[in-house]
């Protein structure tokens, strides 16, 4: 498989094809869905509850967020990678681009953030960062 990249989702998106996008937090569950053809992942802060044992995502850092997003990377090394701002990682400029830039490293093509204030999108895109914006419901 060629590596999934955010072209091909707009030529997608575009040409009105589907697709899924799963959730991954390790090595193993990223190859088997990549072995499944599965080309869009995402590693996402739910890990708190589901792999932490924790009660909520609140307490998820984008450390654990960055640790998940490199063992996903290694199991699909050819499918585009989202991976969360967790919660509070986002609250300055300075501060959203250097988590931001914190996942990419460790493997993310593209990072997802949720209830989205104007100001983070144009200031991280201006610093060539991907992001897929989530709107939350108050």
């Amino acid at each position: 498989m060629k590596p999934t990249t955010i072209s091909h989702l707009r030529q997608w998106k575009a040409n009105g094809k589907k697709f899924a996008t799963l959730t991954a937090y390790d090595f193993s569950f990223a190859r088997l869905f990549a072995d499944e053809g599965i080309q869009v992942l995402l590693v996402g802060d739910s890990l708190g509850m589901t792999v932490q044992g924790h009660d909520s995502t609140l307490p998820v850092t984008v450390s654990d967020i960055a640790y998940h997003t490199a063992a996903v990377r290694r199991g699909a090394p050819q499918s585009l990678l989202l991976a969360d701002l967790p919660f509070m990682s986002y609250a300055t400029p300075d501060q959203t681009f250097n988590n931001a830039a914190q996942l990419m490293r460790a493997g993310a093509n593209m990072v997802k953030i949720e209830g989205v204030p104007g100001w983070r999108i144009p200031f991280a895109c201006s610093r060539s960062v991907p992001f897929r914006c989530a709107a939350t419901s108050v």
